[in-house]
């Protein structure tokens, strides 16, 4: 099979009107060997993207677990497949990787296009500190990123951000777009942050599930936690 052909599903980047970097390896070929799910992070507990069916070709990389490998998706998205699923090819993968992502305009500051526009980060790794998509974020990070892309501009901490923007102070009042904030009792002040995508969920990077994921703000560890919501 000629290489062009193996992005069938996976690796094409959507034209789009923005500089391109030089064409650069994005992964291994893998083929997967038996039928499995891809899903949102490295636990079959996350969200399902998509079924595997046996020796389909998808594009591979590395993870933190062994026993899970990076699946680079069609619309630029990272999810996750058991490792003892797919053969990881000897064949590298190039494309020319865009250097930015289209992004909400600024001019319109519309919170579900905002809400929108952040699920083209899930499965970006997750770093603390970090201000990357491609290499490590965290979650206050990925909320600045995210605000930035509209012409918001946010402090860099969580404790920092909940002082900031019009408080919203119910939960049915919540919209797409509005920023959470969650209380750190280890720490004793706001330490975790994320945005609400409506229909109960919130996209946030998570360290325990290794990068940008979605999670059920409605589950009791949440809502126990959740302190703050700013539009």
């Amino acid at each position: 099979m000629r290489p062009a052909r193996l992005f069938a599903f996976a690796a094409l980047f959507a034209a789009c009107a923005c500089a391109f970097a030089e064409r650069q390896v994005i992964g291994k070929l893998g083929q997967s060997t038996a039928s499995t799910n891809i899903y949102a992070s490295s636990t079959t507990r996350s969200r399902v993207y998509y079924h595997l069916k046996p020796y389909e070709y998808v594009v591979v990389q590395t993870s933190r677990s062994a026993a899970w490998l990076r699946v680079l998706l069609q619309n630029g998205v990272y999810g996750y497949v058991p490792a003892d699923k797919v053969a990881k090819l000897p064949y590298d993968v190039t494309a020319d990787v865009p250097a930015t992502r289209p992004g909400p305009s600024v001019a319109s500051r519309n919170g579900s296009a905002l809400a929108q526009y952040s699920l083209n980060f899930v499965g970006a790794p997750y770093q603390w500190g970090g201000n990357s998509t491609m290499t490590g974020i965290d979650c206050s990070g990925f909320v600045k990123q995210i605000y930035g892309a509209i012409g918001v501009s946010l402090p860099r901490t969580a404790a920092e951000q909940v002082s900031v923007g019009q408080p919203i102070l119910r939960l049915e009042d919540l919209q797409s777009g509005d920023r959470l904030y969650f209380w750190d009792s280890r720490r004793g002040k706001v330490g975790h942050t994320g945005i609400y995508l409506g229909n109960g969920y919130f996209v946030h990077s998570s360290s325990g599930k290794g990068g940008v994921s979605t999670d059920y703000l409605g589950a009791k560890k949440w809502l126990k936690l959740l302190v703050a919501a700013r539009r």
